[in-house]
């Protein structure tokens, strides 16, 4: 079992053998995202966390929409820098032929590894946004169908909170958010 995964193939665009050439990494991206933080703040309050059975020590766990099929068991981790799926679930929507052919090993936080068995992009559909999201195929034991990592969630300009176990992201009709699945977690 991976928990967190470190690697992947980039990291910000940057490749990894690239990024351990590199002494420095210079990040523009910081006034597109004040500009777009102008008109409308994501923030969490009490009412976020209206509902839930406390106490609670749970991961950030939501059901999402996966190429027309909705996929419950789908962890919003912050740790990983990757985004991965479980071969068994690419079977079940029926896109195995999708698969790009990579083998290579994901480590975990423990030098453990899982080799993956290549890559896809399928699309993710979040409270009307759509995306197309590049995913790492393991054939894995995992608690989770689907690690959602920092790719998606930057590509979604998403902010996360466990505490109040919800997920918000800006959109072109506002501020959105998928709230937790808590009994899948």
């Amino acid at each position: 079992m991976v928990n967190v995964i470190i690697g992947g193939e980039e990291v910000n665009g940057v490749t990894y053998t690239a990024a351990r050439k590199t002494s420095k990494v210079t990040v523009t991206h910081g006034k597109w995202v004040r500009q777009v933080l102008e008109g409308d703040s994501i923030i969490f309050d009490d009412e976020d966390a209206d509902g839930l059975i406390i106490p609670y020590n749970d991961a950030l766990v939501i059901s999402l929409l996966v190429h027309d099929t909705n996929v419950r068991r789908v962890l919003i981790d912050l740790g990983s820098s990757v985004n991965i799926i479980l071969l068994r679930v690419v079977n079940e929507v029926q896109v195995n032929d999708r698969i790009i052919q990579k083998a290579r090993s994901l480590p975990g936080f423990d030098n453990s590894s899982v080799i993956m068995k290549g890559e896809i992009i399928l699309a993710t559909f979040a409270k009307c946004v759509i995306k197309d999201t590049k995913f790492q195929v393991v054939d894995a034991d995992m608690a989770y169908n689907i690690i959602l990592g920092r790719p998606w969630i930057h590509d979604m300009d998403a902010v996360s909170s466990t505490l109040h176990q919800v997920i918000k992201f800006l959109s072109h009709w506002g501020i959105r958010q998928i709230r937790r699945d808590q009994w899948a977690s």
